[in-house]
């Protein structure tokens, strides 16, 4: 796992790859409730502020000084990622898998963080903040389960954990790439450092879901 929240990287991954989206569907969802539009339409304009006020040197918002009303939702603390394209192409993505802080004050640290502390590109400037799009992706809370069966392939992020050794995949990686569970599991542990067929014995597993919303879901309405 990688990424970068205040210098401290145990709980944030940044994002692999530009062809990768999280899953949206609000059945991906188990057990907790979708965002409203409204606290949608509110995170992105918040991520949207954010990036204008740190790239111009500007404090940061405060939501809550600013008297900004909160839903319970975005007070929750949830996962979080923050994603920036330009023309379509990643610009910049971190996020936490798991919930360290509430959710919009998540939003606001990860879209600094993708803007420029993503080690996969160069700071990004005030001029280009107008030419980036953002995708926000609310994650559930990782849940242990027993054992590869329990895994849904195209529903469920994975997390593989084997002695120190951890790794992630965001619930899109495998249908993105066309993998059965076998093939995801044993690409995850390599991923981990492990060898490929480490996750049949010793490992345990965590699984979450997704609900992603971007600026295009609402550009005319």
């Amino acid at each position: 796992m990688s990424g970068r929240q205040e210098g401290d990287y145990t709980n944030s991954v940044s994002y692999l790859s530009a062809a990768y989206k999280l899953l949206p569907a609000s059945r991906e969802f188990i057990n907790h409730p979708l965002l409203s539009e409204s606290d949608q339409r509110f995170l992105l304009s918040l991520a949207r502020e954010t990036l204008r006020r740190h790239l111009n040197g500007q404090p940061l918002p405060d939501p809550v000084k600013e008297g900004k009303s909160l839903s319970e939702l975005l007070r929750k603390e949830f996962g979080v990622f923050v994603t920036l394209k330009r023309h379509g192409e990643l610009r910049g993505c971190i996020g936490s898998i798991f919930p360290v802080e509430p959710l919009y004050q998540g939003v606001i640290r990860n879209a600094v963080n993708a803007a420029v502390h993503d080690p996969r590109f160069y700071p990004m400037t005030a001029d280009e903040e107008p030419l980036v799009e953002i995708e926000i992706s609310v994650l559930t809370t990782p849940e242990e389960v027993s054992g590869p069966e329990d895994i849904v392939v195209g529903r469920d992020g994975v997390v593989l954990t084997k002695g120190p050794a951890k790794a992630v995949f965001l619930p899109q990686v495998a249908p993105e790439q066309g993998w059965d569970l076998d093939t995801m599991l044993t690409h995850l542990s390599l991923k981990a450092g492990l060898s490929g067929n480490a996750w049949k014995s010793g490992a345990s597993f965590q699984v979450f879901q997704a609900h992603v919303f971007n600026e295009a879901d609402f550009k005319g309405r």
